[in-house]
């Protein structure tokens, strides 16, 4: 297969083995007597399941729909179509890895709005990217360093699943989102919206009908400051804002789901007893009274390629800007990269040739959509999370270990640094998994330097 030229697709490769039954089930049982079976032995008829979840949707009680499961199977997509997909909370990845798998030949998507001048243009440059890509890694770069020269046009596989409702959700983002206006996304959505009509045609009926209105963005004006002749420089990380009194928060709800109701202000106040129940907490299988405390960073300059690990924790209200918005004049550079001259000027090189061909391009009237393609995985983005103290516990067990990746590992030890400097109370607990929970979970891929782990962390409180 010519991988360059392969078109993307997206394939059903699986499904949940009543199709429509459970759904039109499910819409049944709120109204109707009898047992869950007799209601399930009673919606055999295809038709009739069609047409109630029809009605039962298109009154806006789309929970129905999620007893249906989708398996899809991404084929030579580009990465602009993975990082849009992961950004989808309620669906499941398993994408190929670029800190272990060899991407020399993956190949790269061209898109459509190029004539043959331009298009020329576009493949010299981007073969020139992958065989410095290849160049790194024969050199000694590791993958995970050399994968930030790769463009964004490199082709991605994975696998996705996902119940009926968020399936409905990824084609109207699809089709009608903000991302619709790229032509490969859009493609997607409709090659997504033909298998789902003929797999379960009751749940993608009318499905051009029932599009809301807000996918049409609204303006909003705004009154901003002069700019400033000098660009500040931005720190790895700031905290934008939090729940107030964060450990009284916590603490007062395991009060309340120990069934202590009286005198919980006053309890939750005393800093032994919240530090006792917080320890309890963080050394619990459930500690659901961490939920109750949320915090709010902006992360400054991360590399797309960084913003795919920030993405995979689900639990988190993650705000990622239009990759169109990337800074193409900034890159980061891999400790490992800087270390030898002539890596470091090729590596640099790169960015600065394919911001030269972006400026070129877009002077010839390229569309920002189709000049996606030419980010290079190292340029950087702001972005900004909300996570609650119970899913930074593990995001900090897992992005604090030796064996995470670099940046995010930078990223999340200047994270831990602004919590513990502020509420030590909680977070002085917080850690890698050798350090919070007394025990290494990574085996023989351990770093082996557990115990110097647990100083370092016990020391930095």
């Amino acid at each position: 297969m010519d991988v360059i030229n392969a078109k993307p697709g997206v394939y059903i490769v699986g499904v949940t083995d009543k199709t429509e039954v459970l759904c039109a089930a499910g819409g049944r049982i709120s109204t109707q007597s009898g047992t869950a079976l007799e209601i399930l032995e009673k919606s055999q008829n295809k038709e009739k399941n069609a047409s109630l979840i029809q009605k039962v949707t298109k009154s806006g009680h789309n929970s129905t729909v999620e007893h249906i499961f989708f398996n899809l199977a991404f084929e030579n997509v580009s990465v602009v179509a993975e990082q849009f997909m992961i950004e989808f909370r309620l669906a499941s990845f398993t994408v190929k890895s670029r800190r272990y798998v060899d991407f020399s030949d993956c190949g790269y998507f061209i898109p459509e709005g190029l004539n043959s001048v331009k298009k020329e243009k576009y493949r010299k440059h981007m073969d020139s990217l992958f065989a410095l890509y290849s160049s790194l890694c024969e050199s000694g770069i590791e993958k995970e360093d050399a994968r930030f020269v790769l463009p964004y046009c490199f082709r991605s596989n994975f696998f996705c699943s996902l119940n009926g409702r968020e399936l409905l959700l990824v084609i109207k983002r699809m089709l009608y989102g903000s991302m619709s206006k790229i032509k490969e996304i859009k493609d997607l959505g409709i090659q997504l919206l033909e298998q789902g009509r003929a797999i379960a045609p009751g749940i993608f009926a009318e499905f051009e009908q029932r599009v809301p209105a807000l996918y049409d963005k609204a303006a909003v004006s705004l009154r901003l400051p002069e700019k400033k002749t000098e660009k500040s420089a931005k720190p790895d990380c700031e905290l934008l804002c939090c729940t107030p009194d964060p450990a009284k928060a916590i603490a007062q709800s395991w009060l309340i789901g120990e069934g202590i109701y009286e005198n919980i202000e006053e309890i939750a106040a005393d800093k032994e007893n919240a530090a006792a129940i917080i320890k309890a907490a963080v050394h619990t299988a459930r500690p659901r009274c961490l939920e109750a405390a949320t915090f709010t960073f902006r992360i400054n300059n991360v590399s797309l390629a960084c913003i795919t690990h920030f993405a995979r924790h689900r639990v988190q209200s993650i705000i990622i800007p239009p990759l169109y918005t990337a800074d193409r004049a900034n890159h980061i550079i891999p400790p490992a990269v800087a270390e030898d001259e002539k890596i470091l000027a090729g590596y640099c090189a790169a960015f600065t040739s394919t911001k030269l061909l972006y400026d070129e391009l877009k002077a010839d009237g390229v569309s920002e959509e189709d000049l996606v393609y030419c980010l290079l995985s190292g340029n950087t983005l702001d972005i900004t999370t909300t996570v609650n103290a119970r899913e930074l516990l593990l995001f900090f067990r897992l992005r604090t270990c030796n064996r995470a990746q670099w940046e995010i590992r930078n990223f999340a030890n200047g994270m831990l640094a602004l919590l513990r400097e502020k509420y030590p109370e909680i977070f002085n607990f917080y850690g890698p998994s050798c350090y919070s929970e007394g025990k290494c979970p990574e085996g023989r891929l351990s770093c082996g330097k557990a115990a110097q782990m647990v100083e370092r962390f016990a020391e930095n409180k």
